[in-house]
């Protein structure tokens, strides 16, 4: 059995490393939904607090912390599969083979861009939602965390998206 060896004299069996990449994947799949939850609930909140124009209150700044955290995760996550599968040894070997191949091209590419743009929108909107007045904190989550989460949308790799469509949730 082909053994990797790491920094500090470990030893992992290539059987381990594809089984923990397989469980962090199935991690990050199931996590989406988290993510889609507590954006969806953000959005929800913004579009009533912008309509009805109530005051921006503790549930409005725990759906935005929520959609945050989980925002971090799962990029958190992400980033750990994305260099464990190779994605970043591809780029580096050149991009004219990974543009060419559309599932390489969406995991290495656009993928990884749309979901760290998403998260920049996330942590930026919550920063500009801490800062804004009173009665435009509800305008700012809807604008930056309704941004982000159509970035989100639009790059996951929905079952119905050819080539590149994952399960709705992973088979363990």
């Amino acid at each position: 059995m082909p053994i990797l060896r790491m920094k500090f004299g470990m030893k992992l069996s290539t059987t381990f490393v594809s089984n923990l990449i397989m469980m962090l994947t199935s991690i990050h799949s199931l996590t989406r939904w988290a993510v889609l939850f507590f954006g969806l609930w953000t959005l929800f909140n913004a579009v009533r607090g912008v309509v009805s124009k109530k005051g921006y209150d503790k549930p409005d700044n725990l759906s935005n912390l929520f959609f945050m955290i989980s925002c971090d995760i799962q990029l958190l996550i992400g980033i750990i599969i994305y260099v464990s599968n190779g994605w970043f040894e591809k780029l580096t070997g050149g991009m004219g083979p990974v543009m060419k191949d559309t599932y390489s091209r969406f995991f290495a590419v656009e993928h990884a861009f749309t979901m760290i743009l998403a998260w920049i929108l996330v942590h930026v909107g919550r920063t500009a939602v801490k800062k804004a007045s009173s009665h435009k904190k509800h305008k700012a989550m809807l604008l930056y965390f309704g941004l982000a989460l159509l970035l989100i949308l639009i790059s996951i790799p929905w079952p119905f998206r050819e080539v590149i469509g994952k399960a709705l949730f992973p088979s363990f």
